[in-house]
Parts: C-alpha cells; structure tokens; sequence
C-alpha cells in the first residue's frame, strides 16, 4: 500500500504529537524507538486481551504483530496495549464466576481509559473469551473511532483415546470443554473411571484457541461479523493457524482506510446491524449471553436495543446451522464450510437480513456478500428453505415469574420437550444446587430453581454450567428443568432458563417462591410462570425480607452491585450513549 499523508488536524492525537508544547510527549515517544515519521503518523491502537489464564487468549499476542504490521503498511503508527481477561473455563463452578460479567465491564473501561489516556485515532481490538469480546465491541461504540475487531479463533477439536476404558460417546465424537464438565457428571454417578476422565481431560483441549462449540465466545465472534466490526469471515480460522495473521494484518490496514474515510464504529454499529447480529445468533443456535451482550453494545451507541427485542428476532429466524452444543459440529467445521459469510447468504435469500450496513471494510454487509461464491453445505450449514427448525435456537419467556423476560436455548430439544411442568425445588445459591445433584437430591419431574445468582445479587451473574452439565452427566438434562436469575454458558444444554428478571435481590418473583410450587415452561408460547395468584405473590413480597446478604462489602464486586443495571438492559453500569456530552474523537 502506499504510503499516504493524513492530516491530524482534527484528530485525537495531536493533542500529544504537535506543536512546541508537546515536546515532552515526543520525547517519550523517542525513548520507545519511534521516529519523527511515525510520531506524526495516526496512533492506533491496538488493544488486546492477551494472558496466560487460559487458551483462549494465549495467542493474541502474536496476532496483535502482524495487525500492527498492517497499520505500519498504511501509513500509520500501531501503539499495543493489554487489559485484562476471566475465562469462564477456568473461572467456572466456583466464586472466581463472579468475576465473570464484571469484567467485561473492566475490559470496556480499561481500553477506554487507554484510548482517551493517550488520545489514540483508532482502534483494533483482538479478544479470545466470552466476556472480552462483547467488552471490546463495547469500547469501540463507547469511544466512537474507527474500529476493527478480531477474534483470536476457535481450538481445535479434541479426540478421544479409542480405549475401552472411555465410554463409546465419547469415542465417537469430537471433544471440548463441554464434555469435560458433563465427564464429571459421569464420574460423579459411577459411570465414568477415575482413568477414564483423566485421559479425556488430557486430549479434550488440544491446542490455544476459544472453546469450539457454538458457546459465547464463538457466538460473539459471529456477531463480530454480522454486526458489521470484523472483517467477513476473520472469525472462523482456529487460533493455531498461523494463516489467521493474515486477517490480522488486513485489519490492520481496514482500520486505517476506515480512518481515511472517517468511517466510525457507531456508522457501523445501529439498530440494523444489531438486528443482523441477532439473526446470525439464532439460526446458529447461539449461547443466551448474547442476549445479554448485544443490549449492552447497543447501550453504548444510545440506541435502546433490549432482551425482547432480541428475542423477537429470535422468534421469526430459522435455526439451520448445527453446532455444538444442540447439534453436531464444532467452529472449525463452520469454517471449513465457507463460515459466517455463507450463513448471511442464507438468510439473505429469506430477506432476514438488512444489506444497507455499513462494515470494517468500508462497503456494506450487501457488496461484501455479493463476493461470496460458496453455498450450503447442507451439512453444517442446511438451506434455509430445509432447516433444522423453523425458529430460532434461543427463545424468550415472559409471564408473572418474570415480568422482564427470561432466556432459554432450545436449539437441539425436540419440539415434544420445549414444554414442561413440574413443581419448584429452590436454592438459595449455585454451590447448595451443585451439591444437590451430586448427591441426586431431587426428583425427575423437578424444576430445579437457583436464585440470587444475579447481576446485583450474586454478585456477578454466574454461569451454572458445572450444575448442568453434572445433570446431563446424569442421564437428566431432559428429566428436569432449571432456572435462575443468573446465566448459562454457551456450553449448556437441556432444558435451562437464564436471565430471569427482575432478580432475586431487587424483589423479582423468583425471590418469592417456594419448593413445591407449580412452575410451567412454554418455549413455544414464550411463557413462563408460577401457578399463584397476584394476591399470593403480593403478600409473599410483603414478607420478604430482602436481599440475601454477600460476602462482598468492598472491592470490585461490591463496586459493580452498586452500579449494575436490569439483566433485560445488558447489565451496563453506566448511562451510556444517550447520556453523553461529547464524543471522544471530537474533543
């Protein structure tokens, strides 16, 4: 690419490059190796969520290289930084959770901080885990530049030894973390071997790389696309492929043809796109936790996006590509496939999606899929007009046991199954739920009911995958149901309601009732309630005695408790785009 001229005139970092005054500034700038050419270049940033915590980020780093290659290439000046990252993986089953929802707010924050701190032009942003993506794609809408995001990529699938020692299942098909969790449902009801669920935990994770099944990161990384962010079909290269630096070092120079242009990630981001995400979501049978993250980006630009506008697009989107966990194939065989481009063609044929977005590319989502050649597979990826079900794979629910919605994934249950009666039994946290079913302290017929598990309660709006995947490890998944006020990772499977609103800790009905109450679940109808009357639900509120007391008085915890909104709105903790004064890259 040519070398080219921009005129910083207006933009964010001539406040620390130009001019007699800011000789100190330079001076810095000097002592890092950076020339007089590049100091008067555009500063980018690129910001990435790379640690050691776990695979899923561990190779950003070396992808943020060849992004800043890129930038290099197009005349401008790449300034790498790093926030931080929860991976649910390691984070799950145990208090580290909390941190979870929280920290997608940290990531937000902190990328902000840096941008405004040292008054960056853009941004490219690379995350690898559930919560920094959706933290990421929040800053950029907050901040307002142009932006590119890149997701570091999938794992690759694990195999399982061919010993009879292992359960024939897991022989036959490809592994990730999900099976991990449901293992130890084995090995806690005598099905699986001390030996067994130590060779599985050898080889399910072979390689870096986000979890490979249609769970949150995967989800997201989807909607990085769809939502017009990402660069088509970036996503779905797994993270060991050296070629995915390709893509990396193309964002690169996006983010500077978008600078040019003064294309921003709020003209990316609008109410269409976030329509076009929430389709991709759903005919992909995406995790719930996009029904949390997509209000909260939206949150961001202004533009009131919440969990029933969602799930009103949920509704009417056919469900047609089978991955994990409902289905059967992982990320990498979407990406071998032709990916989230070929899925966009699908639901461009049905009309479903809005072509007029503006993308990272500086053409629209239309003309970027006007370049796709491939097809269906009809594998992976069915015909729209033959899916796999007729409405979307995520489903919302309203009724008196949640008054502002509840979420529940039915991709992979069959129509016979989506609804269920049965009478409550509660728990008043995660930990007395878990322990409860290892020791099959319930009965089949059961809706088992975890509360104070949410955003302000928890605190930190937990996953519950350990739970769930211990009942599907028990031959349950389809004999219970479970809801709760908190959430459910991409990773679930079986009949599990999340985001019930309002929560516990704000007096919602899920506070108010008992064991042995009747509770019914109609994914169908979009309802769920408890079998009491208006007059019964009252006077339990008037007997409550309020929130369940935590042990978190200080800290980040308590800090986010204080702050956090409705589950409904995103859970954001600030008054976000509709409140602003100014917009970063004008000041």
């Amino acid at each position: 690419m040519l070398k080219r001229k921009f005129d910083k005139t207006n933009l964010p970092s001539r406040h620390v490059t130009e001019g007699p005054e800011r000789a100190p500034h330079r001076s810095y700038m000097y002592a890092m190796g950076v020339s007089d050419e590049e100091i008067h270049q555009p500063l980018i940033g690129v910001a990435t969520c790379w640690n050691e915590a776990a695979p899923c980020n561990i190779s950003l780093n070396r992808q943020a290289q060849a992004v800043k290659l890129g930038v290099k290439a197009a005349s401008g000046t790449p300034r790498e930084f790093t926030t931080i990252t929860v991976t649910d993986g390691i984070a799950m089953g145990h208090e580290g959770m909390r941190s979870s929802l929280a920290s997608r707010e940290a990531i937000a924050d902190t990328v902000e901080l840096t941008m405004r701190g040292h008054c960056y032009d853009a941004l490219v942003g690379l995350a690898g885990c559930d919560k920094s993506l959706p933290g990421m794609m929040m800053a950029m809408v907050r901040l307002n530049t142009p932006s590119v995001f890149i997701y570091g990529g999938s794992i690759l699938p694990g195999k399982a030894p061919q010993v009879d020692e292992i359960p024939e299942d897991f022989r036959t098909r490809d592994l990730t973390v999900q099976d991990m969790f449901e293992a130890v449902g084995r090995h806690q009801n005598g099905t699986m071997s001390d030996a067994a669920l130590d060779m599985l935990e050898r080889v399910a994770c072979p390689s870096a790389g986000a979890c490979g099944g249609q769970f949150t990161a995967n989800t997201m990384a989807c909607v990085s696309e769809a939502i017009g962010l990402a660069l088509m079909n970036s996503s779905g290269m797994p993270a060991p492929y050296e070629s995915r630096d390709q893509y990396a070092e193309a964002s690169g120079q996006a983010v500077m043809n978008l600078l040019e242009k003064n294309i921003r990630a709020r003209d990316v981001v609008t109410r269409k796109s976030l329509e076009n995400a929430a389709r991709v979501v759903a005919c992909t049978g995406g995790s719930t936790n996009a029904g949390l993250h997509l209000p909260a980006i939206a949150h961001e630009a202004g533009i009131d996006f919440f969990l029933q506008d969602v799930c009103d697009i949920f509704r009417d989107t056919p469900y047609f590509v089978d991955l994990k966990p409902g289905g059967q194939y992982v990320a990498k065989d979407l990406y071998d496939a032709g990916g989230i481009p070929v899925v966009m063609k699908e639901l461009r044929k049905a009309g479903l999606i809005h072509e007029d977005c503006m993308t990272a590319t500086g053409n629209t989502i239309g003309e970027e899929l006007d370049k796709i050649d491939r097809v269906a597979d009809g594998r992976v990826i069915y015909p729209i007009e033959n899916p796999l079900t007729k409405t979307g794979g995520v489903v919302g629910l309203k009724g008196n046991l949640a008054p502002e919605g509840a979420i529940v994934k039915v991709a992979g249950i069959p129509a016979n199954h989506q609804r269920f009666v049965g009478p409550a039994r509660v728990f008043e946290c995660e930990e007395d739920a878990f322990e409860a079913v290892k020791a099959r302290g319930y009965e089949e017929g059961e809706v088992i009911v975890i509360r104070n598990e949410g955003p302000a309660g928890g605190p930190g709006m937990r996953e519950m995958l350990s739970t769930t995947a211990a009942l599907s490890g028990q031959g349950m998944g389809k004999k219970v149901a479970l809801i709760t006020d908190g959430r459910f990772s991409g990773a679930t499977r079986g009949f599990c309601v999340g985001h019930v609103g309002p929560e516990a800790a704000q007096g919602g009905p899920i506070a108010l009732i008992k064991t042995g109450d009747i509770i019914t679940i109609d994914a169908p109808n979009g309802e769920i309630s408890v079998d009491l009357s208006d007059e019964e639900l009252e006077a339990r509120k008037a007997d409550w005695k309020g929130p369940r007391e935590t042990i978190y008085a200080s800290g980040a915890l308590w800090k986010y408790a204080q702050l956090v909104g409705a589950t409904y709105k995103g859970a954001v903790t600030h008054p976000g785009g509709d409140a602003e004064k100014h917009v970063y890259m004008d000041l």
